[in-house]
């Protein structure tokens, strides 16, 4: 393990790559959801009420969360689209709902895979490790130093 020691002489431990991974995930997620709302917003910008105001635009960002990743924990600040569309059937507002993180979204499908398979195999026997290199077969890794 590594140890940074900051500016202020606080030290932290940890791996630097872990953290440049995590760093690089949440670029990465916080640049795909501002596109995603960036198409959705200019595919409906012809629509307008009758004083000629968009009736889609953003509206800041919602409150940062973390959601469990492959890589761990990241940090996500969302941003907010303000649709002031009706639906003619139903009378209720439409709502933007992003594909790629959805609000009720707090782990990564791919990390909730490993737990119900983990629980099955983990802690019937208490050896994790085959669960989780099954696992990790299931993901086509193909290491096989550690899972022997």
């Amino acid at each position: 393990m590594l140890r940074v020691v900051n500016a202020d002489g606080t030290t932290e431990t940890g791996s630097l790559i872990d953290d440049i991974v995590r760093e690089g995930a949440r670029r990465m997620l916080a640049a795909a959801l501002e596109a995603e709302v960036n198409q959705y917003i200019a595919e409906l910008a012809d629509q307008r009420d009758e004083r000629g105001r968009r009736l889609v635009v953003r509206n800041g960002h919602h409150r940062e969360r973390t959601v469990t990743t492959a890589v761990g924990p990241v940090e996500v600040h969302a941003p907010r689209v303000n649709d002031k569309r009706v639906d003619e059937v139903t009378g209720e507002r439409k709502r933007f709902s992003s594909r790629i993180l959805a609000p009720w979204c707090r782990k990564s499908p791919k990390v909730s895979e490993v737990l119900p398979l983990l629980y099955l195999r983990g802690l019937s026997s208490g050896d994790f490790m085959p669960a989780l290199c099954a696992w990790a077969r299931l993901r086509g890794c193909r290491r096989r130093r550690s899972c022997g």
